[in-house]
């Protein structure tokens, strides 16, 4: 492990590039240096985190890897409702490791310190609730409540208990994302208007069509438990349980599941603490398998002017049928420039500034009046504005890439397990993951309800 870091060290150099008169590639490679070599330090017996992960879906796998990465952290048990996946993790993790379908049977546990959640949606704040209030820290999948009217309450049971908590929506720790606040709060774009943000798929996994074992049914899926908080109870489908994304009872929607990563990203550059406004449209226009929730959807989302930064718009946009293929952008524009962050490894600032003469011609009525009116203001305009005044000024970019096989969830892990060993606060707490999440679950409300919804960012409720 320690050998592989310290190749990555190495490889530094020639996988960042950054042109800037404000940064270097020195500096960067430094900071990234630091991180690795921070993530090296060893750790006694007594400092050993041990975890357990709820809900051991792509998710569930994915974070407990990302987890693992971070030295002195120790996997103790898991827990999920279809068998299969329960002996998935026996077979990666050892045999020896503490399975069940019941997430009690998990955070009653004294050997557990930390409980990653990684269910599908409705079950997030119960289990986060409950978790936090046996005395574990949290590390809550994205988005961290089902619905608007659950975050409070999340809030206030973490700032009770004084847990641990993070939120898993990792452009917080992207080291690209960090990059371009740096420049963003430094005016390289000038004065922020809007923001263009989208993710689009063109492939059947993407749009949540996941593989379902051949042994799926009631005796290997606790189907009872899996809809236990909803007030219909529905017959057994391996579509609502393998494919939970597609339907609102269980997730969120690609508001819920993809506008809220736009919406982590957008926050922690700006400083926002939110929209004021929310509209959305959508429909389900490709993948007719029965979803009740888009495959397309759209969001004009208004900002308001606040001490953090100016008003401006975003404009969200969600793409599961899109013959543009796999891509994800966020497009941050300014009066004088563009940063466009691709996905969170690397992103580029094109700067483009008006020159201090208005222009004459061109599209323009000048050309529709007389000869000698056309001389007299060109003349006129000559001396009003220098040759200088005339011309745009030509200004450096900047492009940014990530070391080739940074991984920005592992550095979420890691500031999660620095929090628990020595208070250091986390990147993501309730308040902010909550304030990314609630415009997301709003687009839901703007769409089923086709109206706009009106947010207080500031007290975190619908006005």
């Amino acid at each position: 492990m320690a050998s592989d870091r310290r190749k990555f060290i190495k490889q530094l150099g020639s996988t960042i590039v950054l042109t800037s008169a404000s940064l270097s590639g020195f500096a960067a490679m430094e900071d990234h240096e630091r991180r690795i070599l921070q993530a090296e330090k060893r750790y006694s017996p007594n400092d050993k985190i041990r975890i357990a992960t709820v809900g051991m879906g792509i998710m569930g796998f994915n974070d407990t890897r990302a987890a693992l990465t971070c030295l002195g952290v120790e996997l103790v048990a898991c827990c999920d409702l279809y068998q299969g996946r329960l002996q998935r993790a026996k077979e990666i993790y050892g045999a020896n490791i503490f399975t069940t379908a019941d997430y009690h049977e998990i955070i009653d546990r004294k050997d557990v310190d930390a409980i990653i959640v990684a269910t599908s949606d409705n079950w997030h704040s119960t289990i986060a609730n409950a978790a936090m209030r046996k005395g574990k820290a949290v590390y809550s999948e994205k988005p961290m409540v089902h619905y608007l009217s659950e975050g409070l309450g999340e809030i206030k049971t973490q700032q009770e208990t004084k847990a641990v908590f993070q939120v898993g929506s990792q452009r917080v720790s992207s080291l690209a994302f960090q990059k371009a606040k740096e420049l963003y709060q430094s005016g390289a774009i000038g004065q922020i208007n809007t923001v263009e943000a989208s993710f689009n798929r063109q492939n059947a996994l993407g749009a949540w069509q996941y593989t379902i074992p051949l042994d799926a049914g009631l005796q290997t899926v606790g189907w009872d438990r899996f809809q236990a908080n909803e007030k219909t109870k529905l017959p057994y489908e391996s579509n609502r349980f393998f494919r939970w994304r597609n339907y609102r009872e269980y997730g969120t929607g690609v508001a819920g599941d993809l506008f809220v990563h736009l919406l982590t990203g957008i926050h922690f550059i700006t400083n926002s603490k939110g929209p004021d406004k929310i509209f959305s449209i959508g429909g389900t226009y490709y993948w007719k398998d029965g979803r009740n929730v888009p495959d397309v959807m759209s969001a004009v989302i208004e900002y308001p002017a606040t001490k953090e930064h100016p008003a401006f718009q975003a404009n969200l946009r969600v793409n599961f049928i899109s013959g543009e293929g796999e891509r994800s952008s966020t497009k941050i524009i300014g009066s004088e420039g563009v940063i466009e962050l691709d996905d969170d490894q690397g992103f580029t600032i094109r700067k483009n500034k008006m020159p201090v003469a208005p222009g004459i011609g061109g599209w323009d009525s000048f050309y529709t009046y007389p000869e000698a009116m056309q001389k007299a203001l060109m003349d006129d305009y000559n001396k009003k504005y220098s040759a200088t005044d005339q011309k745009a000024p030509s200004l450096p970019g900047v492009t940014y890439h990530s070391p080739d096989g940074y991984n920005s969830s592992n550095d979420h892990f890691a500031n999660f397990m620095d929090a628990i060993r020595n208070g250091k606060p986390v990147v993501e707490d309730a308040v902010f993951g909550f304030r990314a999440a609630a415009p997301a679950l709003a687009c839901n409300e703007s769409y089923f309800q086709n109206k706009v919804i009106h947010w207080d960012a500031e007290n975190m409720k619908v006005v």
